[in-house]
């Protein structure tokens, strides 16, 4: 967590971009009111972001592409956790499947290990599949999400270079607050959650608890599926608990802890369902010693852990366990208009334990440094540059790792962004030392030689906003070097029947594509947002110039997200939301083995086709207290005629019924 805090506010920041006084990652808590205006704050131009530089700016003067999800648009969608909320909100990105249905991400050609999930700025730990665990970031509590686009490394370190999401949380200045909730959909799921804030004096809390419930389901594919399909969608059962305790003894000086509890159980199998957990804690100091300079200093530990419950014995047993723990320090230095320098420094013992892993298990040890400079050179022109060095206790994978962007706005209403950025990924303990049975497909097998991936990154993009209308136009282009990946299936000599799967460094990898944003507010009631998006990524060769089957399937090169919201305010006790969301992802193909028990019987060519979904959410507010939502997802009951990886997993149209009551506006 790298936010700096401007002292005066927002007001002051719309002045002077170079004010650093104001913690943007614990934002005040306001009400999310319709916004009436046709200014830039209708399109959040006017609010602060903090990831894409680590300092606080306006969304409108930043020198990196940034795409903002606000507090509104989270309640608009009602969205259970991250995966929910992102494949509503934001073109390009599809959920697909692994093996048991292990979810993986894939955002215009990035992957998991492409995209770096923070939380407040804080990294997590664990894995499934390459990806985080996107069940564990529920939306309780969630002020906004920031993604930064393009790579992010000289900022974030490992696993930034397709860009970083942050997940800003927010925190109550009311005296108290209470909240429950709860959400009824089809397949029995429920939703059921709480949230608690309490301020007075020096002191606050906040703290949010959210349960979860899915039924396992049957689904059906039509005959002769070009390759695998599955017949069960699997629910769970989710507990999220965090709470965040705030003490200020003096304006300069705050001190935030903060506790987490998550746990998760699938049945794939009934006798044995597959749990997991994760302990999170930390501890942050934050102190403004003049009125040019803060400091940051924090401790951050993370306990992500895997393991099969067996009902017949009783026995929980433990097969995965990753832990973090990571100290920071941050410092930044105001030079009034002229700019702002960043510096800090973090360390990270990273520790693996995992049944398949060689020795058990395997730890790390991660240092850094960086710098950045943002240079407001002039009321047109500004200028970011950021360098930092990663250090890793093995392998030799020392790296040191520049970022620019520039800035120019020529007129009040026309912005141009342009970017350079290194990306880098470095093997991680699981690709190094990984030995695992996949499900008597094949061994899949970690080498300490691997090298990390490096990547060159360049994004341009323009922002215009007239009136009631704001385009955003953006490019990409990323070339990676040495991308980590598994490779060719082989067998040893004498034993043609069992199938090896090493990770490896391919030769190089490239991703280019580009996305284009119209929104408009037409009056204080209708307003409308469309994206597209189209992207391309060149077949994954190895050194030798083999070609790689794609680790997971290939992203789908077009994709559209639209959203139409009409609001309506009847009288003091009665308002109306109403949206009509959709997505389009064009269709795709991958060429896959005819049967991966049998390689020798080659491969084909499996085409996945098209879909659209809608969504229709209308929220029903009445009086000062009580918040009524229905929607129907999946509101053209599209269902796949093959449930293969890739495919939606909805089978057809599901009614939900929400009702949220803030309990201390009774009164």
């Amino acid at each position: 967590m790298f936010a700096a805090m401007l002292a005066t506010g927002v007001a002051a920041l719309a002045h002077s971009r170079s004010t650093v006084h104001a913690d943007a990652t614990e934002p005040e808590d306001t009400e999310a009111t319709p916004r009436t205006a046709l200014t830039d704050s209708t399109f959040s131009l006017d609010e602060v972001v903090i990831t894409a530089t680590r300092t606080p700016k306006l969304l409108k003067d930043v020198p990196v592409q940034t795409r903002l999800i606000s507090r509104r648009d989270i309640e608009r969608t009602d969205a259970t956790n991250v995966q929910d909320l992102l494949q509503q909100e934001m073109p390009g990105v599809e959920f697909t499947y692994a093996m048991n249905q292990q979810v993986h991400m894939n955002l215009c050609g990035f992957g998991g290990q492409g995209i770096l999930f923070l939380v407040d700025g804080e990294r997590l730990a664990g894995e499934t599949m390459d990806d985080v665990d996107f069940t564990r970031l529920d939306m309780a509590g969630v002020e906004r999400i920031e993604f930064v686009k393009g790579a992010s490394s000289a900022l974030y370190g490992s696993n930034a270079g397709g860009g970083v999401i942050n997940i800003i949380t927010r925190r109550d200045t009311t005296s108290w607050r209470l909240n429950a909730n709860a959400r009824l959909a089809r397949h029995n799921a429920q939703r059921y959650g709480v949230t608690l804030g309490h301020s007075h004096g020096k002191w606050a809390n906040d703290l949010n608890a959210v349960y979860t419930t899915t039924d396992n389901y049957s689904v059906t594919s039509a005959a002769n599926p070009q390759t695998r399909v599955f017949s069960t969608v699997y629910g769970d059962q989710t507990l999220n608990v965090k709470d965040r305790l705030i003490f200020t003894p003096c304006k300069e000086l705050r001190l935030t802890g903060r506790a987490g509890y998550f746990y998760r159980t699938v049945s794939r199998t009934p006798e044995s369902p597959d749990r997991y957990r994760d302990f999170s804690a930390g501890l942050r100091a934050h102190w403004l010693p003049t009125d040019e300079d803060q400091v940051d200093v924090s401790y951050s530990y993370d306990q992500y852990d895997k393991s099969s419950y067996y009902k017949l014995t009783g026995l929980d047993l433990r097969n995965y366990s990753n832990v973090q723990n990571t100290l920071r320090a941050v410092y930044s230095h105001s030079f009034q208009d002229t700019g702002i320098l960043t510096l800090g420094a973090d360390y990270t013992h990273d520790y693996l334990y995992k049944t398949g892993i060689s020795g058990s298990h395997r730890e790390q040890d991660c240092l850094d440094a960086f710098a950045q400079m943002d240079w407001n050179i002039s009321e047109q022109w500004e200028l970011v540059g950021a360098l930092r060095y990663d250090y890793f206790s093995l392998g030799d994978e020392n790296r040191l790792t520049p970022k620019l962007t520039a800035r120019y706005r020529p007129r009040h209403d026309l912005t141009f962004r342009v970017g350079y950025g290194m990306g880098f990924r470095a093997p991680s303990l699981k690709e190094r030392y990984y030995d695992f049975d996949m499900a008597g497909i094949w061994i899949v097998k970690g080498s300490p030689e691997l090298k990390a991936e490096t990547s060159h990154n360049i994004n341009i993009s323009m922002e215009w906003t007239k009136k009631k209308y704001n385009l955003t136009v953006g490019t990409y282009y990323n070339h990676i070097s040495n991308k980590l990946t598994t490779g060719l299936p082989y067998a040893l000599p004498g034993d043609p029947h069992q199938l090896y799967l090493d990770y490896l460094n391919l030769k190089s990898h490239t991703v280019c594509g580009a996305e284009a944003t119209l929104q408009t507010r037409w009056n204080k009631e209708w307003s409308a947002r469309a994206s597209y998006a189209v992207s391309a990524e060149m077949p994954l060769k190895d050194k030798q110039g083999n070609t790689i089957n794609n680790q997971y399937l290939p992203a789908r090169p077009h994709s559209l997200t639209a959203r139409l919201d009409y609001t309506h305010t009847f009288s003091t006790h009665y308002t109306l939301d109403v949206a009509l969301s959709g997505r389009f992802l064009s269709a795709t193909d991958s060429k896959e083995y005819i049967d991966y028990y049998d390689i020798a019987r080659g491969t084909h060519t499996v085409s996945y086709p098209a879909y659209t979904l809608w969504k229709l959410s209308t929220v029903h507010r009445i009086g000062k207290a009580l918040k009524l939502t229905l929607a129907i997802d999946n509101l053209l009951n599209y269902q796949p005629r093959f449930y293969y990886l890739n495919a939606p997993v909805t089978d057809g149209a599901s009614l939900q019924l929400g009702l949220s009551i803030d309990i201390e506006r009774l009164w």
